[in-house]
């Protein structure tokens, strides 16, 4: 397909503090038992695409990476992992490789994104329009547990994330608008001449941007060298294409469209669910006539999953729940496991004691071992844990060599390598540290917990 594929790994973001660190940079955070990075890979190479750039954020990270990725990608994919300094954002990121940008298209995709969506599909989109961009846009992720009843005994509702606005054209191919979540306000406003331009638009609240994007190299490398003040593709060099493809005369430079004066407020953000706004004035003008007419020419174009797909990105630390519940739960076939007849993975070499029961939806990996009369609950343990007798773990993620002594109840948390919990300690709804020691007989609740 002659695609560049360009993989922004991160490096240690302080979003997911205390998971990550120097030494478990965030491409390498376990994903039931797997680095998160391995599902971005697998995705690239199930679509065909094994030449890969992958860049990390910090020297150290980078170094991480790359061995993991030698080691597990032999001979499967062509990787070369490239470090950047820390905190320039994704289009940051690319700014600093961009002499390394050679093909006609790149695709880029965020090394945080988890989902069943084949890249390939995304790009063969964009070369069939001859676009400047196309984005992913997947159905809005919900978040929190959806059938965990709490302490109270009533389930916790799931809650979407921030809302975004997406305008499309009557066609839904072509990506006419788009707000940010952080950037919506109370009224949404279209300038009147893209309306009359287009002919018809419609406004939508249900999507999200993957952070998947295919571009035309010129373009993107063009807008990286004028706007350098730019860091984010989703927040910046994604709206700036999207503004700018329908000027009649060239910008200005300031990234703003032509006539300021002719806004039309569409609707409060309030209630936004797939509303088509005004007549149709000229329903082939964009695809025919006002693109070809535009400044530079260029289309913006959308992928759009089906709302079968699962599309996620691990940008928080209520995602890092979210995701592990999901990969060991309904979107089962991304964790690359095959579940037993109980629907769940126990790891032969693993030890369970007497009356220790391991629930549908859970990963036991190797070398662990559990006491007598545990239970555990839609959670992943790693590998090498010691766990003693009546424990209780339920919706929770305990990564590796982690020892849990006798009487321990940890819910809704994630337990970070090396961690000690000593007995009768509980944990709601928190995060522990790499190597922290939580002492005997306490408990947290909604606390982060790492050594100083």
């Amino acid at each position: 397909m002659d695609f560049q594929v360009v993989v922004l790994a991160g490096g240690t973001s302080e979003t997911l503090s205390p998971l990550v660190s120097k030494d478990v940079p965030k491409a390498l955070l376990p994903v039931a038992n797997r680095p998160l990075l391995s599902y971005a890979l697998d995705l690239l190479e199930a679509s065909d695409l094994k030449d890969l750039i992958v860049v990390v954020e910090g020297q150290e990270a980078a170094r991480l990476v790359g061995a993991w990725v030698s080691s597990a990608y032999l001979d499967r994919l062509r990787v070369e992992v490239v470090a950047v300094s820390e905190d320039l954002g994704s289009a940051g990121a690319l700014r600093a490789i961009s002499k390394r940008l050679t093909a006609n298209d790149i695709l880029v995709i965020s090394g945080d994104l988890v989902t069943d969506v084949l890249p390939g599909a995304v790009a063969a989109t964009h070369r069939r329009n001859g676009a400047a961009v196309t984005a992913l846009l997947c159905s809005v992720p919900v978040s929190g547990p959806s059938d965990t009843a709490s302490s109270s005994g009533k389930d916790k509702a799931k809650k979407p994330n921030r809302l975004n606005i997406v305008g499309l054209d009557k066609t839904k191919q072509f990506l006419l608008h788009i707000i940010s979540g952080t950037d919506v306000e109370k009224d949404v406003r279209v300038h009147k001449r893209k309306i009359q331009a287009v002919g018809q638009m419609e406004i939508r609240s249900d999507l999200m941007d993957a952070h998947l994007y295919a571009f035309k190299r010129t373009i993107l490398q063009d807008v990286l060298e004028q706007k350098e003040s730019y860091r984010s593709i989703r927040l910046e060099v994604l709206p700036y294409l999207v503004r700018s493809q329908l000027r009649s005369a060239p910008s200005g430079g300031n990234g703003t469209t032509g006539d300021e004066t002719g806004n039309s407020t569409v609707l409060s953000s309030g209630n936004l669910q797939c509303l088509s706004q005004h007549r149709v004035i000229a329903p082939s003008a964009f695809k025919q006539d006002v693109l070809s007419r535009s400044h530079g020419g260029h289309r913006c174009c959308a992928y759009i999953a089906t709302k079968n797909k699962y599309c996620h990105r691990l940008n928080s630390m209520q995602s890092y729940c979210d995701i592990n519940r999901d990969v060991i739960g309904e979107a089962s076939h991304l964790s690359g496991y095959s579940f037993s007849a109980q629907n769940n993975i126990i790891h032969p070499s693993s030890v369970l004691g007497s009356k220790t029961t391991i629930g549908p939806h859970c990963i036991l990996a190797e070398g662990s071992q559990l006491g007598d009369k545990c239970s555990v609950k839609r959670s992943v343990i790693g590998r090498h844990c010691r766990i003693g007798s009546n424990v209780k773990i339920v919706n929770s993620v305990v990564m590796n060599h982690v020892v849990i002594e006798d009487g321990c109840h940890i819910q809704g948390s994630v337990v970070c390598n090396n961690v000690q919990l000593q007995e009768r300690a509980v944990l709601k709804d928190c995060q522990i540290g790499a190597g922290y020691i939580v002492t005997a007989g306490s408990e947290h609740k909604a606390e982060s917990l790492a050594r100083r």
